[in-house]
């Protein structure tokens, strides 16, 4: 009798610990804005003349990072390293963004963030703007037909629920989708516009307006924390179609920040953050929730960078660059992490992370290993989070340009495989670098604008960083593991530096 006493009591007590070990799954909320610069965050930049209150509440109550990077400095490679923790030039994509009616990125059977932490019991949510590409039906002509369903969305990798928007909110075709169907009752076409409320020309639907885009997409994200069954953690991705083009601030924010409507759209992003937070605090579960906040990469041109300096604000922060370029300024971003209870308030890491940390790091937390085959360039930052700086792996980072021209930063070296800004910043691509030496080395402890390219100076560095950027895309990883296949053929001309 006592020998069956003790073994239900064993049974209990197994029962009780796994019930207590799924309630301590955290909740994962994870933003992601839309070319908003590192200088745009007034708690990372002392000269901000915008004022970000919210997203600086946000690192008040967790961990800052001054480090942060962006594994391509535009959108579309960008959102694939976040969600497969592999570089994006690994892909088909070797440069540039998809476009409306491109294919899907993601390949269905890759791992995602989604897909893991599903399999783990994760009601999971992408609420926002995709940019990875759809595959839509077509027509017997080969036309699209909008009214059919779309094949390939969010859903197809992972996530349970998709509401969002195709691409950039500049970038036809304007409708909502949810799951796999637009939302739209009839089709219209739009015409484009100029300025900083730039979109260009096409289909839209009935429902769509492009101001009201941010406030119907933040209510959906409001509206999936707040009916979520406290026993099921949750993973949202809400990836923001803003501050990016058309740069649309509704009346109430216009004026507000003192600088351009760029800022006051800046202004509108924080607000979203603050609603965010609101929503975690009032479900109960602040002490139980992961809330990251990030860019995709730095600010672009449009947001006006010499009228913003008429007013004293860099967007950019010290950072030489904008969006699209290898310089700091494309994909040095804003990276901040609350989680009540487990990250210290107010604490501030300057350790070199990358987007595509993301995945290892959801692992990390579910104490799950990732297979051989997925996050090939992926590093936990729990370690960091936790503060056990000791055990962070990541050893270097690549980075890419818009044009496909690759960077390499290990320490204090940052490694540059091309002549210019390889984007969009003087020099330009093409007859502005003629003269100049075809790469870059800069010592980014002493020189973080990059004013003097120091590679002549320094052979064995340059030797160095080019045989293990050479290491990382030949072994089809820069994590440790069996060596895994890229896809597609590279450009030459950024690879002209590589020996085959």
């Amino acid at each position: 009798m006592k020998k069956i006493f003790l073994i239900c009591l064993t049974l209990v007590f197994s029962v009780g610990i796994s019930a207590q070990n799924k309630a301590k799954k955290p909740n994962i909320i994870y933003i992601l804005a839309d070319d908003l610069g590192y200088g745009d965050v007034s708690c990372l930049n002392e000269n901000s003349k915008i004022k970000t209150p919210h997203i600086d509440a946000l690192a008040q109550g967790g961990m800052k990072f001054t480090d942060a990077h962006s594994n391509s400095a535009v959108c579309s490679p960008t959102r694939y390293g976040i969600l497969t923790g592999r570089y994006a030039w690994r892909s088909r994509m070797k440069s540039g963004v998809l476009w409306s009616y491109d294919t899907h990125l993601i390949e269905p059977k890759r791992l995602t963030a989604a897909s893991l932490l599903k399999k783990q019991g994760y009601e999971t949510a992408c609420i926002g703007k995709w940019h990875l590409g759809l595959d839509w039906a077509k027509d017997a002509k080969g036309n699209v037909d909008f009214t059919q369903k779309i094949n390939n969305t969010p859903t197809a990798i992972g996530f349970d629920y998709f509401y969002g928007i195709t691409a950039s909110l500049d970038i036809p075709p304007y409708f909502y989708i949810q799951n796999d169907k637009i939302t739209a009752t009839k089709i219209d076409s739009i015409d484009g516009t100029t300025g900083k409320g730039f979109w260009r020309n096409g289909p839209i639907g009935d429902d769509f307006k492009h101001e009201e885009v941010l406030p119907v997409l933040t209510q959906k994200a409001l509206n999936f924390i707040q009916k979520q069954d406290k026993n099921t953690p949750y993973f949202l991705y809400f990836p923001l179609p803003a501050p990016h083009t058309p740069i649309l601030p509704t009346k109430e924010y216009l004026g507000k920040s003192g600088t351009n409507e760029y800022g006051d759209f800046v202004l509108m992003v924080d607000d979203v953050v603050g609603k965010i937070i609101a929503a975690v605090k009032q479900s109960g579960e602040e002490n139980n929730t992961i809330i990251i906040f990030t860019s995709d990469n730095g600010c672009s041109p449009m947001a006006d960078f010499k009228e913003l300096a008429g007013v004293g604000h860099n967007p950019s922060y010290v950072f030489r660059g904008t969006k699209a370029d290898i310089y700091e300024g494309g994909h040095h971003v804003p990276f901040i992490v609350q989680w009540k209870g487990h990250v210290k308030p107010q604490t501030v890491s300057d350790k070199t992370i990358c987007l595509t940390d993301f995945l290892a790091t959801c692992a990390d937390i579910i104490n799950e290993k990732l297979p051989d085959n997925a996050g090939e360039d992926s590093y936990s930052l729990l370690p960091l989070l936790t503060d056990k700086p000791h055990r962070f792996k990541r050893k270097a980072t690549v980075l890419h340009s818009i044009d496909g021209y690759f960077a390499i930063q290990k320490g204090k070296w940052k490694l540059e495989m091309c002549a210019g800004s390889g984007g969009w910043s003087t020099p330009k691509p093409g007859k502005e670098e003629a003269g100049l030496p075809p790469i870059q080395l800069y010592n980014l402890e002493n020189d973080i604008g990059e004013t003097k390219n120091v590679q002549a100076a320094y052979p064995s560095v340059v030797k160095e960083l080019t045989a293990l950027l050479t290491q990382y895309i030949k072994n089809g990883r820069s994590t440790k593991g069996s060596p895994q296949k890229n896809d597609g053929v590279f450009l030459k001309k950024p690879m002209a530096w590589m020996k085959e």
